[in-house]
């Protein structure tokens, strides 16, 4: 199964079509952190996060991990842990915070974009995450919660997404 970004408001799975939205400034080959652009490549589907105080439990064959208070994904050009999954302290470490208020983050799907060589300023934090109201991301490509139930339940570690 492949899943394509088809344009700014399309994400293809086989034959099924879903809205989405992508970065306020569009795709690009040449992402720079803040840019909020959206990367262009394939990439594999790593790991999905999701709020247990919010989601029920669903089955999945790609690893589940619960998001916690402390958790956050580092965002900071200059920092060792740039781009990684991390735990929040009293350390003030610029981050994106996982466990947000508002429900883009209920359920968010890692993407293996800038994960396997690190390149600080090359950008951060890229998910599959969920949006109602479609408007542009920083850079990440959103989906209705419908949708990325259904995407959930049909996804395995063989997939990727591409987005061109």
């Amino acid at each position: 199964m492949i899943i394509r970004v088809k344009n700014k408001h399309i994400l293809e799975i086989d034959d099924f079509q879903f809205r989405c939205c992508i970065g306020k400034y569009g795709l690009t080959n040449n992402k720079i952190e803040g840019d909020k652009c959206t990367p262009k490549g394939k990439f594999s589907l790593n790991r999905i996060f999701y709020r247990a105080d919010r989601i029920l439990k669903f089955k999945s064959k790609i690893e589940k991990i619960k998001i916690k208070k402390n958790m956050g994904w580092c965002d900071d050009p200059k920092n060792k842990h740039y781009n990684q999954l991390i735990y929040i302290s009293k350390k003030k470490i610029k981050c994106e915070k996982l466990y947000r208020k508002d429900h883009k983050y209920d359920i968010l799907i890692e993407l293996d974009y800038n994960r396997k060589k690190i390149i600080p300023h090359k950008g951060s934090a890229i998910f599959l995450h969920l949006t109602n109201n479609y408007k542009p991301t920083a850079g990440c490509i959103a989906i209705s919660k419908n949708d990325m139930k259904i995407l959930i339940k049909v996804l395995d570690k063989k997939n990727y997404i591409t987005v061109d």
